[in-house]
């Protein structure tokens, strides 16, 4: 079978599984009602929780900071690419974080490789939860590290292994879980890693500008303040509504990494523009409070309203909802239904998600108004009541 041949099979098989994976194309900002694929959608699938990728004042900023840097930073970091933009941005998101400094990476990704591959190196021990995002097991495997990976959020077990097993370098988790909208069990986490002698690293992606006072993330959610042995990585992507990432922690953690995490190194800076925007976002991601309790009435709303309808949602207080499915033929089913009716809501399966936790990804952004939840309840309702007399409906 010729290479090609090999590929086309591969694809195949993964649509026969309903696992094959299509891009839509939008054709308007990242707002609540927009455009895919020519139809006029209500979008819940979007990561915009705070409602500002389309804010006027982002846009102003980004227009200003163009006119000023031009559009490119024309080099990586350390070579001509770090302006007063980036290196502004980067203190003022350690002073929210509350850590010593901050380091910008052009992704999330990108900056949880850097993050683990520069502290981490072949014969550490990584201890992770079983669903951290991808990047983080990318980057143990890297890294070279013994990845040791434990059921999720299951704190009995990983205090048995730090009793009975050698113990890790890092402890890796999310701090507001990607697919199921939950939160790590941080106290009792960070105890076990100060007992244990190890690093935490916290991908506070879903949870920086929304949980916690002022949007400051998982640790504040819990009034706790970060540790000298605390890392945090943060997106910009999603809350705050530009783009990139940046990583927080002690000013060496933060040189180590400037000297070491090629995935910082050896990339182009992000356009010092965007950088500009950035700090216009935090500083509305902190000071509009009421993005925050406008998010939390309509997940209330949307939560009340769904346990109404019997709808089977996951365990989740942010504006993660998933509904959970169940198979990938069903997950796909839903969404496609959703679709037609002018819902925007992306079916996850796996391998992003385990075997048999297909789900729709719900997601809620301040920039909702109640009767776009309302609508959402609607149609899910109907498409739940026709599902289970079908005999289709997922497991509650």
């Amino acid at each position: 079978m010729s290479t090609l041949s090999a590929l086309t099979t591969q694809l195949a098989a993964l649509e026969t599984a309903h696992l094959y994976r299509r891009r839509r194309v939008q054709d308007a900002p990242a707002q609540p009602h927009g455009n895919s694929d020519g139809r006029a959608v209500l979008n819940f699938c979007s990561n915009d929780y705070l409602g500002l990728a389309n804010h006027p004042d982002l846009i102003a900023a980004l227009q200003l900071g163009a006119a000023r840097w031009g559009v490119g930073s024309g080099a990586a970091h350390l070579v001509s690419g770090h302006t007063s933009a980036h290196h502004a941005l980067e203190t003022e998101l350690a002073a929210f974080t509350g850590y010593e400094r901050a380091l910008l990476f052009s992704t999330g990704y990108m900056a949880n490789l850097g993050i683990l591959t520069a502290l981490t190196q072949r014969g550490d021990r990584i201890a992770a939860d079983r669903l951290n995002h991808a990047s983080l097991l990318d980057g143990a495997q890297l890294a070279q590290a013994t990845l040791r990976r434990y059921p999720h959020a299951d704190l009995t077990i990983l205090r048995q292994r730090l009793l009975t097993e050698p113990p890790p370098r890092l402890i890796a988790t999310d701090g507001v879980f990607s697919m199921d909208g939950d939160l790590a069990p941080l106290p009792a986490l960070m105890e076990l890693a100060q007992d244990a002698g190890a690093w935490v690293v916290i991908d506070d992606a879903h949870a920086l500008g929304v949980v916690g006072t002022g949007g400051r993330g998982s640790l504040a959610q819990f009034g706790m303040r970060p540790a000298a042995t605390t890392i945090l990585m943060g997106t910009l992507g999603k809350a705050f509504g530009t783009f990139g990432a940046f990583v927080a922690g002690a000013d060496a953690v933060i040189e180590t990494l400037i000297q070491r995490a090629r995935s910082y190194i050896y990339t182009t800076a992000m356009p010092p523009a965007l950088a500009e925007a950035t700090r216009v976002s935090l500083r509305l991601a902190m000071q509009e409070d009421w993005r925050r309790e406008q998010l939390r009435a309509l997940i209330a709303q949307f939560r009340h309203g769904a346990t109404q309808l019997g709808l089977p949602l996951a365990d989740s207080v942010t504006p993660i909802q998933p509904l959970l499915v169940g198979s990938s033929e069903l997950a796909l089913a839903w969404s496609q239904a959703l679709e037609q009716a002018g819902i925007f809501v992306s079916a996850i399966r796996p391998p992003t998600v385990p075997v048999g936790t297909a789900r729709l990804r719900i997601t809620l952004s301040a920039a909702h108004s109640p009767a776009d939840v309302n609508r959402l309840l609607e149609v899910l309702g109907a498409q739940f009541a026709q599902r289970h007399r079908e005999g289709a409906a997922p497991e509650k």
